[in-house]
């Protein structure tokens, strides 16, 4: 498909100010989102791209504006080196077809594949397609000890409009990391979508495991958190339990699934929930910080 310039893909990079006061405050809009429990099977990318559609298009039906796609949602989650042979370069067919699924269906799409670059490196990335055109990319910047000798770490902390919501994204591991967190929500963030692959267990203990720091990065913060794993086997040796938790500014969950099958976990965002906690002085820390100790 053809791109307009100005809507190529790009990888955005943000000087990020110390503390919450140096930015201006646009209030967020209500937005309904989608999170996928979804199985992918690894390198089977056009298997994954067909499967895809009925989700986008059942989230669309239940009035989303925006859905998200588990880690490598298109590659498929693997630490294999074998996983280079399907890893491609952006822009190219993958992203391509993912931005026209978010153009014909009108709705913003988040998904995830193995990205290649020119180098030869490989990266945990995660498009942001938007109805207009365009295509972002987030590429993984903490990578977990049994990634390492596959992927490259990425290098920018990027935001994304959302038609009125600003929005980051971590992948997996990146959650473990407060910092990472705070720094997005001091740029601006209002929701981080966490999209995982992360395997072993059931999906109840999953979410307990989730829950000990997905809870904080909403409260310290005051944003709201989406995260959603894949379910079911890779074909490759890894078992994933399903589920998908959307918590809110308060560290409280206010929606989630625990499911051993795929499935759509539709959330609606709103914008008095996030100001209730914004608003109070007691409840939003990030204005009180003090950079000038933490150095």
């Amino acid at each position: 498909m053809h791109l307009a310039a100005g809507n190529k893909l790009r990888e955005i990079r943000h000087q990020l100010p110390e503390t919450i006061n140096q930015r201006s405050v646009t209030p967020m809009k209500n937005i309904r989102i989608a999170a996928v429990i979804f199985n992918s099977a690894v390198c089977q990318v056009e298997r994954n791209l067909d499967r895809m559609l009925p989700w986008i298009e059942k989230a669309r039906s239940q009035g989303a504006d925006l859905i998200c796609f588990p880690e490598l949602t298109v590659t498929g989650y693997s630490t294999d080196p074998a996983i280079k042979d399907c890893a491609e370069s952006i822009p190219g067919s993958i992203s391509g077809r993912i931005a026209q699924m978010a153009v014909d269906k009108k709705i913003i799409l988040l998904a995830g594949m193995a990205e290649q670059d020119e180098k030869g490196r490989v990266f945990a990335s995660h498009l942001v397609a938007t109805p207009g055109g365009a295509v972002n990319v987030y590429r993984k910047l903490h990578i977990s000890p049994p990634e390492q000798n596959l992927f490259t770490a990425g290098s920018a902390i990027p935001l994304f409009d959302a038609g009125g919501v600003k929005l980051g994204v971590q992948l997996c591991y990146d959650a473990h990391f407060p910092e990472l967190s705070t720094r997005m929500a001091v740029n601006g963030a209002d929701v981080i979508f966490m999209p995982h692959a992360s395997p072993r267990g059931t999906a109840q203990e999953k979410l307990e495991s989730w829950m000990r720091h997905l809870s904080a990065r909403a409260f310290d913060n005051g944003i709201f958190i989406v995260a959603c794993n894949p379910v079911g086997e890779n074909q490759q040796g890894l078992d994933f339990p399903g589920l998908a938790v959307v918590v809110g500014p308060s560290g409280k969950i206010l929606a989630k699934k625990t499911t051993g099958d795929e499935s759509l976990l539709v959330a609606d965002l709103k914008a008095d929930d996030l100001a209730a906690v914004r608003n109070h002085r007691m409840r939003y820390f990030l204005p009180n910080r003090r950079p000038e100790l933490y150095k």
